[in-house]
């Protein structure tokens, strides 16, 4: 008993370190700016004692990128743990799956097809913009669903394996690009320039309301998540043996999966394509917390935020005042890592 109340507490106290982590990337982004705010007047801003230029700047510009950049860390990078729990395969995710790829050609229909973009101003110095940006976010978020149903109708028919369902991920991501890329071809520039700007990644499309959403959604998923942490404990054992131990484990997958495209998908439509940090995170916490959900899924959660906010803090600071795509620079953190998973598993 005493030596499980230290493992216990070794891994409360990571998570704590973790939660700290994510409290110093959130004071780091808000002070981030050509404004030249203090801390002290963060501080105060927060907690409704600024001035009104400095209230305005923390809490209208700032806050609602910082809390985009949280919940839609946390989700990406929770779905891509439960993904990865199930699947039984380190390299499971949003991206690797096919829903991003899926998102990116609903959006691209939206504004090709059903003329979402618009160009403001003149045609030599107007701004490339989403004009009807509902109806682009729905299409992105029945393109990603698109992708799980037909992976998930494979499954049940088919009684496919992991391996499997991860093959045909795959092969609808390739799908997806190649109808994405046929649709752009028969585009203008201004409309072509609109679908490259969404597909570059923008946490600054998603305000208060967005963000709430997709909270909602985390909030569900997280619950039902953590609820059966145990499950997934004992799938890491094989399907046979959590089968032995009461686990139902197809229906688990199922719901699992879901749930994980539901959030990802909610998270990708509204933002763009963010690649990588549904594999990042898992991974960076798996050798801190192990492998014992009731920890890594929090601990996932608060290191996809800290992954995104800090990605965020380098693509507004690194060329000031020219903000970087924030997908580029999360699929310049994820692709070396991408690559040694699969040196590691060839190996």
């Amino acid at each position: 008993m005493g030596e499980y109340r230290r493992y216990l507490g070794r891994k409360i106290l990571l998570l704590a370190a973790l939660a700290l982590v994510l409290v110093g990337a959130v004071l780091a982004s808000i002070l981030a700016g050509s404004s030249g705010l203090t801390l002290g007047q963060v501080l105060a801003a927060l907690v409704g004692r600024g001035t009104t230029q400095t209230s305005t700047i923390v809490w209208n510009v700032r806050m609602p990128r910082i809390a985009a950049a949280v919940v839609v860390g946390c989700g990406l990078a929770v779905a891509g743990c439960v993904m990865q729990s199930v699947l039984h395969n380190p390299l499971a995710s949003a991206s690797t799956l096919g829903v991003s790829q899926g998102a990116s050609f609903g959006a691209t229909v939206a504004i090709v097809c059903l003329g979402a973009g618009a160009q403001q101003g003149s045609s030599t110095s107007g701004t490339i913009t989403i004009y009807n940006p509902t109806l682009v976010t729905f299409c992105a978020f029945l393109g990603g669903m698109v992708t799980v149903c037909v992976i998930l109708a494979l499954s049940r028919v088919r009684m496919s394996t992991p391996a499997t369902m991860i093959l045909a991920g795959v092969a609808l991501s390739s799908l997806f690009t190649g109808g994405a890329t046929l649709v752009q071809y028969f585009a203008d520039d201004v409309v072509l320039a609109s679908v490259v700007y969404w597909t570059f990644g923008d946490l600054g499309r998603a305000g208060w309301n967005e963000t709430g959403l997709i909270f909602l959604v985390l909030l569900v998923a997280l619950a039902y998540f953590l609820l059966h942490s145990w499950s997934y404990n004992a799938l890491q054992s094989g399907p046979q043996t959590a089968k032995s131990l009461g686990v139902p484990v197809e229906r688990l997958t199922l719901v699992t999966m879901t749930l994980a495209a539901l959030l990802s998908a909610a998270a990708v439509s509204f933002v763009g394509i963010i690649n990588f940090v549904g594999l990042i995170a898992p991974h960076m916490v798996r050798r801190l917390v192990g492998s014992d959900h009731r920890f890594l899924l929090p601990a996932s959660a608060l290191a996809g935020a800290s992954v995104l906010l800090l990605s965020d803090l380098l693509a507004r600071v690194a060329a000031s005042p020219m903000v970087l795509p924030i997908g580029a620079v999360t699929s310049f953190l994820g692709a070396p890592l991408f690559l040694y998973l699969i040196y590691k598993g060839a190996k």
